[in-house]
């Protein structure tokens, strides 16, 4: 593929690690797309990135936000070399038979179905032009099981399932696929999380954010730029055949189930 004019199309681009990573391949040298449905995340973001409102499990809207890029490549050229499915909600922090059906199909809705609707919308155009790459947000409860956080790991352990029949079914049209399993990262999202598993467990705030960094032989939590660093390796011409793969960024996690 082409280095001219790189187009880098990032779901929920406009905060947390979306918007990392929107850095990282603007630092690199893309084009950046984001697609977000938080107008005021949306913006606050630099006017040198296209940024369009999206509801990611929306069909008809995903579907608005290709068109609208495929029209750029036909009137401008380039091409659209980096796919990143990075929306995600937490969902509830909940015993499974305290979980409501709704909060259940909401989580699978936003983690699951918003990265299968951007692949089959995406998918068309990067056949057309003979390749590209697709990195899927997954997680690290895609990997392992938490309590209390049922919809979530079943969303993220889906998400790899979607990603290893991506890389198989696109593989030959030169298109690759892979996810990344980011572990704890710093942030907002993650904040919500700590509140409701101390809640949940009887610990403190602190306990908990001390129990996930022991759990990982780094000791440490993950900052977003470092995931947003691997998914620009992913969509570059050095990880040319790197497809299917799992990989996690996570100071290599040995605990999932935090506890002091």
């Amino acid at each position: 593929m082409s280095d001219e004019r790189r187009l880098a199309l990032i779901s929920a681009g406009a905060s947390g690690i979306g918007r990392a990573m929107a850095e990282a391949f603007f630092d690199d040298g893309y084009e950046v797309w984001i697609g977000d449905r938080d107008a005021a995340a949306l913006a606050a973001c630099p006017d040198a990135w296209q940024r369009h409102a999206v509801d990611i499990t929306q069909e008809d809207q995903v579907s608005a936000w290709l068109d609208a890029l495929r029209a750029d490549l036909a009137a401008k050229g380039g091409q659209l070399a980096a796919v990143c499915a990075n929306a995600g909600i937490p969902g509830p922090t909940a015993k499974i038979e305290e979980v409501a059906l709704a909060d259940w199909n909401a989580c699978l809705d936003v983690n699951l179905a918003g990265a299968f609707l951007l692949a089959k919308h995406a998918t068309p155009l990067l056949k057309a032009q003979g390749g590209g790459a697709i990195t899927l947000t997954s997680s690290t409860a895609g990997l392992y099981g938490y309590p209390n956080r049922a919809p979530y790991c079943a969303a993220k352990w889906a998400v790899i399932g979607l990603m290893k029949t991506l890389a198989m079914e696109l593989g030959p049209h030169g298109i690759r696929a892979n996810a990344i399993c980011p572990g704890a990262v710093e942030g907002p999202r993650m904040e919500g999380v700590l509140a409701r598993e101390a809640a949940a467990k009887g610990m403190t705030r602190d306990q908990v954010y001390q129990g996930y960094a022991s759990g990982t032989s780094m000791q440490s939590w993950v900052e977003a730029r470092d995931i947003a660093n691997m998914a620009v390796f992913l969509s570059s011409a050095g990880a040319r055949l790197v497809s299917g793969q799992v990989i996690a960024v996570d100071g290599h996690t040995e605990n999932p189930d935090p506890k002091v």
